[in-house]
């Protein structure tokens, strides 16, 4: 490491060195170990760099043993520590609620980047493949007929995780998941926009989240129309408006899918099946999400080849449910969704 050039630490870690410095700083309350009369504890920057180096390749623990010199136990101790002490310790840095200023600019991301208006954060599921569970295997086959464990995120215009939830078994429905999550409680008291709110259309109005058509429509998170298949019999067909909503709203759902494909490429024990135990990979998830939000905020340089190695080599993310039905009363919901319809015509013509 001390001949690293600084191409080398970016293939290496996925973080440049001044980041993994700050990291080693960051860690040291929980990861310094004192020397013993029988053995030299290892150094908290090899104790970081071996688990980076794990979370970066997903090359198996053995191979990595025989590259730093340490035993097998201790790479995996080393993983396991480094993935909790990152939850622990940055998590009120990296992954909180934002700011007032936060929640302006990602609106205004979004609008600028996405074409989509009034709009602070977009919603999505990660599947992450794991080894068959001793326990309960058939919950965690997700709709593409394979075992994972299923994150709920949502993310901002700047690309960053503003929430996530990464301990589920991959056959959960994502609409459960967000009604148990205290992303739902927060965005439903209005804890995702600025007091008072922000005019839209000629009225304070709250920012809205949005969603893929696995989630409820709701007055703060917008949905897709359904298309002819997930539409009752006798529902009339989709209006040219309706059908212009859902494109504006696919093409802003490019966001979280764009960040989640950085997520992956830089960290590829989610892009390939990951052998931890199912007591660490939620951790592990956790921990990658927060190491994301940290090299983006650093300014640390992502190489597209990285990208474009995990999207040849890793198995689509499944497609989720539509959510055909819901119980929740949405007529509020379908008022909120109408005004951005009609926003979205008015200015397509």
């Amino acid at each position: 490491m001390t001949e690293f050039q600084p191409s080398d630490w970016l293939d290496r870690f996925r973080m440049s060195q001044e980041t993994f410095l700050y990291l080693c700083e960051k860690l040291r309350p929980r990861l310094a170990r004192q020397d013993t009369s029988f053995r030299l504890a290892l150094p908290v920057e090899k104790r970081v760099a071996v688990a980076l180096w794990r979370l970066a390749s997903n090359v198996e623990y053995r191979t990595i043993s025989s590259l730093f010199g340490v035993g097998k136990s201790t790479v995996c101790r080393c993983v396991r520590d480094m993935c909790h002490a990152i939850v622990s310790l940055l998590s009120a840095t990296y992954l909180r609620s934002p700011s007032e200023q936060e929640l302006d600019e990602s609106a205004r991301l979004f609008r600028s980047h996405w074409g989509f208006p009034h709009c602070v954060a977009a919603m999505t599921t990660l599947h992450t493949a794991i080894i068959t569970p001793s326990d309960n295997a058939s919950d965690y086959v997700n709709p593409a007929g394979w075992l994972s464990v299923l994150s709920q995120v949502a993310v901002s215009g700047q690309g960053l995780f503003w929430d996530v939830c990464a301990s589920f078994p991959g056959g959960t429905d994502p609409a459960d998941i967000l009604q148990n999550s205290s992303l739902w409680a927060s965005a439903a008291e209005g804890g995702l926009s600025p007091v008072p709110p922000p005019v839209f259309l000629g009225e304070p109005r709250r920012y809205v989240l949005l969603g893929a058509a696995c989630y409820p429509l709701r007055t703060w998170l917008m949905t897709a129309y359904p298309e002819e298949k997930g539409r009752r019999p006798g529902d009339a067909a989709l209006t040219e408006q309706q059908r212009l909503f859902n494109r504006r709203l696919s093409g802003a759902l490019r966001a979280p899918d764009e960040t989640l494909l950085r997520l992956r490429a830089r960290w590829q024990c989610l892009s390939k099946r990951n052998d931890c135990g199912l007591d660490v990979v939620p951790t592990m998830i956790l921990a990658c999400c927060i190491l994301h939000n940290m090299c983006e905020s650093h300014g640390d340089a992502f190489k597209e080849a990285w990208q474009a190695e995990v999207a040849e080599a890793e198995s689509p993310q499944p497609k989720n449910k539509e959510l055909l039905s819901s119980s929740l009363d949405q007529r509020g919901a379908e008022e909120v969704r109408l005004l951005f319809s009609d926003y979205f015509e008015q200015r397509n013509t």
